[in-house]
Formats: C-alpha cells, sequence, structure tokens
C-alpha cells in the first residue's frame, strides 16, 4: 500500500510521521478522507479530533484547536496553534475537552477585559466632552 508523510507543526513543537496510509479530517463542509497521491489540497480544518493510520495499525488520534491543512507531493502538512496525538480515543476526548473549557475561560476572560475598556473609554470621552463645554 502507498504512503504518505504527515508533516504537523504548532508553536512550540514539530512531528514527522511517515508511512502514513490514510488521514480522516473535518472542515467546515464536513468529514473527509486523504490518501496517497490525492490531489493538490488545502482547507482549514475545525476544532475537534482528526485520525490517521499507518500501514494496517491502529488508528492515531489528533487533537487541535482547528488548522491549516494543506497536502502537494504526497505530503499532508497541518499547521496549528497546539497539537496531541494519542491512540487513546477516550483520553485524547480528555484531553481536547479540558483544553477547549481552558479556552472558552480565556475568551470569557478577554471579552470581560474587552468590555470594561471600552466602558473606561466611553467614560472618559463623555468627561472630555463635558471639559469641552
Amino acid at each position: 500500500m502507498t504512503a504518505f508523510a504527515l508533516q504537523l507543526y504548532d508553536a512550540t513543537q514539530e512531528q514527522r510521521i511517515t508511512g502514513v496510509t490514510a488521514f480522516i479530517g473535518e472542515d467546515a463542509s464536513g468529514n473527509f478522507g486523504i490518501r496517497a497521491n490525492h490531489a493538490r489540497f488545502m482547507t482549514t480544518l475545525v476544532f475537534g479530533l482528526a485520525r490517521f493510520r499507518q500501514d494496517e495499525e491502529d488508528w492515531q488520534y489528533l487533537a487541535l484547536p482547528g488548522a491549516v491543512l494543506y497536502f502537494n507531493n504526497n505530503e499532508l502538512t497541518l499547521s496549528t496553534r497546539r497539537f496531541m496525538v494519542d491512540t487513546d480515543l477516550d483520553r485524547i476526548s480528555a484531553l481536547l475537552e479540558q483544553q477547549f473549557i481552558a479556552e472558552e475561560e480565556d475568551l470569557r476572560a478577554t471579552k470581560t477585559s474587552l468590555q470594561k475598556m471600552e466602558q473606561a473609554m466611553l467614560a472618559r470621552l463623555r468627561a472630555l466632552k463635558w471639559e469641552m463645554l
């Protein structure tokens, strides 16, 4: 069976996996699969799990908070903020859920901070308006 290489990049690490025979991911249009010698292809993966297989081994799962996927010349490249690879679906699902919760908390804190900044700016603009009158 023909194979391709999977090159993973995130902010702190990179990993090259050879002998990949199948990849399954999800983008905005739904699930899709890639095998060796696929035509050039580019898309953005959604937050969640993808999976890949080397030869006839068990599936390996790839957790990521979205990614840019590019397949060309029998090499699949994924660029993301962070990725985790594991053969245990339950374990990687739990890690992904923890990551999702942490990112949601960070997003909520950022929104709250932005709202406070906006309120402070509006108060300052009102004060300046009254000073000018």
